[in-house]
């Protein structure tokens, strides 16, 4: 099979395209004919030996696919042919990938492939990073830093559709249009957000910030928030891992809130099951539908790659298999 294989942590200009063994499922794997694969920023950090999952070298990336089952365990409730997308965890940029029955799910008819490749991850993760970790109630207002991005455009559009007002913070007005089809309400730049976003709430300040970014807007982030309000730590694409002096929490009685989706079901799997359920009648009822970046063939997965790491990428990132 034709895949993308990790041969050196040089990142994305090491990556090697080529002739590669299928793998052989085990009886607990199903065997997918892969279509399309995301492309993710913890991708960009596994091709440079970053990320806290550090598989050995070589190895293929790709934590997601969409595809058809090939072949599936007794049992699972697939079937050849059957439309599905399965977290992998590795082994996705290629022809075929094999992913655990219990980690694989159904794509509703009313969404494509790709689109439902773009659930398992930066959906997931803001479903239980807005809800769970977030305690989101309708009518609140979000704040989205990062917006146009693959994490961002879920959050807007996730947080949107449970109900709530939605701010989203963009780095350049070509980001504008992308972020209004996501169901942003308002939008704004990254220099003077806070009180842009002040401004916006009357003085009183936002509900939620989603912080996929870190860097140095962080506290900045802190003073956007209403009293009770949450900040959501999802990530650091900007580089910097910032820190917090806690009397600012004192003030207004705010959060700081990890969300570590991947931490979280790891070692309770059946959430995800529970998890896909609910997003699944989001996507069929078209509440909810993946916006779409740049699609890359295959061989050039390291083009897409930097593109996250130059902070292009808008929407979700795909590489187009078949």
């Amino acid at each position: 099979m034709r895949a993308v294989r990790v041969e050196t942590l040089e990142g994305p200009d090491a990556l090697v395209y080529g002739e590669f063994p299928e793998p052989q499922p085990s009886p607990s794997q199903v065997l997918i004919e892969v279509h399309a694969a995301p492309v993710v920023f913890p991708d960009l950090l596994l091709t440079q030996g970053l990320y806290q999952m550090r598989p050995e070298v070589p190895f293929i990336p790709g934590g997601v696919v969409g595809g058809l089952v090939i072949s599936a365990p007794p049992g699972s409730g697939f079937s050849p042919g059957d439309r599905v997308t399965s977290l992998t965890l590795t082994g996705g940029w290629a022809e075929t990938a094999v992913g655990d029955a219990s980690l694989t799910f159904p794509v509703p008819a009313e969404r494509t492939l790709a689109e439902g490749a773009a659930v398992p991850f930066n959906y997931t993760t803001m479903y239980f990073g807005l809800l769970r970790r977030g305690r989101l109630k309708p009518g609140e207002t979000v704040l989205v830093h990062g917006a146009a991005g693959g994490i961002g455009t879920a959050s807007v559009q996730l947080a949107a559709a449970l109900g709530a007002r939605v701010i989203a913070v963009v780095s350049s007005p070509d980001k504008h249009e992308v972020v209004r089809e996501a169901g942003a309400h308002e939008v704004i730049g990254v220099e003077g957000f806070k009180d842009a976003a002040r401004e916006l709430t009357h003085g009183r300040g936002v509900d939620i910030v989603v912080d996929p970014v870190g860097g140095d807007r962080f506290t900045d982030s802190l003073r956007s928030l209403a009293p009770e309000g949450r900040l959501l730590v999802i990530g650091f694409t900007g580089g910097e891992i910032p820190t917090v002096k806690v009397n600012r929490l004192l003030l207004n009685n705010l959060d700081v809130v990890g969300v570590g989706w991947g931490a979280f079901w790891t070692p309770r799997p059946a959430y995800l099951r529970d998890q896909w359920n609910e997003i699944s009648l989001l996507l069929a009822d078209g509440r909810l539908r993946p916006i779409m970046g740049r699609t890359f063939p295959l061989d050039q997965a390291g083009a897409a790659l930097r593109e996250i790491a130059e902070r292009r990428a808008v929407g979700n990132l795909m590489l187009k298999v078949r």
